[in-house]
């Protein structure tokens, strides 16, 4: 398969990253300086079996065109709250891992995805995501590239046990408030499943070519923290009124509500060590980061300290990797599979290395002890960088052979 584009949102090319980086002196937009009104009687959590909603997904598990066992949705009935404001959710436990894989929407084809998500349903993974883009981000420009949310509100109906998401979102492409409504239908058609993963956006190139606005670094985050607030602000509350820099609302209302309570859980993708991170301490049920254990130790310390700034039990966020998978006894291979990483992804050869979940079955499985060791509970892996029926045969033998001593 021709790759189009480079990575999806928070796998930033080295100059994005430079840029992230100049900002990490930074200071987030703090939530005491923008105005959220939140009323007290409308502060209620609320319990998805209390909704009487059906979903398309409830309706195919009642015909009989799957056998019903969903994926365990994420509760907060009766909620509770650490000092920073989240909900606190449970989450897996260590010894737990889950798998997932994300489908970049470049050069694919509707019937190559659902083939796919369909097979590994099938097969016993956990979770499938999809990108957000546009267009390619070569400098050619060439190649078809798929809709996202579109796409993942056909594959809800269609694909009804897997766990779906988007892996991430760009905030840069859509208001916050139109993200949370469509959030909210797709979690209702899918019976409580989403996984909303949301980044700053770095691709500028897609931005010049539609027109799109793509401030600097330091606004991109500003406006992914003030994101958070809106959305969570709409999908808790029966009307929302909030005053930030970059958006506001006024009474607005977001009916109907999410299955999952008291709201989809929020992924944040990225690895910026003084901004991100904050964010994601701030607001986010799920962490998500382009790398293997060395990156998720590292980053995960100072996620920890983060939280501990806002009051947060950092065991409330869920941290996943995303690592790309080659089962082989030819070092030659992984070494090839790293050096395209590091063309396409603007990293050097090691850090590649690192992203690259290769080798035998015994060399995989350490790196994932390794994995799990470091904090991660979930692994991504990306249909990037391989060939389809290369990357499916390995797909299976890794679901069936390597992950079950993980589960």
């Amino acid at each position: 398969m021709a790759l189009q584009g480079l990575v999806h949102l928070h796998h930033l090319p080295a100059a994005a990253r430079s840029d992230e980086r100049r900002v990490e002196s930074a200071v987030v937009t703090p939530a005491s300086s923008v105005r959220e009104i939140r009323p007290g009687s409308d502060s209620r959590r609320r319990c998805a079996s209390s909704t009487g909603r059906r979903s398309t997904a409830d309706t195919f598990c009642s015909a009989g065109l799957n056998d019903g066992r969903f994926y365990t949705r994420i509760s907060a009935c009766p909620s509770t709250a650490n000092t920073a404001g989240i909900p606190v959710r449970s989450h897996e436990e260590e010894s737990d891992m889950r798998f997932g894989l994300f489908t970049s929407m470049g050069a694919q084809t509707w019937s190559s995805v659902l083939d796919l998500w369909r097979h590994i349903e099938a097969t016993g993974w956990d979770i499938a995501c999809v990108t957000d883009h546009f267009m390619p981000g070569t400098k050619e420009r060439e190649g078809a590239m798929l809709e996202s949310w579109s796409t993942l509100t056909a594959l809800a109906a269609l694909v009804p046990r897997l766990r779906i998401g988007t892996i991430v979102l760009g905030n840069t492409y859509r208001h916050p408030a139109v993200v949370a409504k469509m959030a909210a239908q797709v979690d209702i058609i899918s019976g409580g499943r989403l996984l909303l993963g949301l980044g700053a956006g770095w691709q500028e190139n897609e931005h010049e070519a539609y027109g799109i606005p793509f401030p600097p670094m330091r606004e991109r985050l500003e406006r992914l923290d003030e994101a958070c607030h809106v959305m969570r602000s709409l999908w808790t509350q029966r009307r929302s009124d909030f005053t930030g820099r970059y958006y506001r609302l006024s009474d607005a209302p977001l009916d109907p509500k999410p299955v999952q309570t008291p709201y989809p859980e929020l992924m944040i993708g990225g690895g910026g060590e003084r901004v991100t991170l904050r964010i994601v301490a701030k607001h986010a049920d799920h962490w998500n980061v382009w790398g293997g254990p060395k990156v998720v130790a590292r980053k995960g310390a100072i996620l920890d300290e983060h939280c501990a700034a806002v009051g947060r039990d950092p065991k409330t966020i869920t941290r996943s990797a995303n690592m790309a998978l080659l089962i082989t006894d030819k070092r030659d291979e992984v070494e090839r599979l790293a050096d395209t990483i590091a063309t396409r992804m603007g990293r050097h050869a090691a850090d590649a290395r690192d992203t690259c979940l290769a080798g035998t079955h015994d060399q995989i499985r350490e790196q994932l002890h390794q994995l799990r060791a470091a904090g991660a509970g979930v692994l991504f892996i990306p249909t990037l960088f391989r060939p389809p029926h290369e990357l499916r045969r390995d797909l299976d033998r890794f679901i069936a052979e390597i992950a079950p001593a993980f589960r």
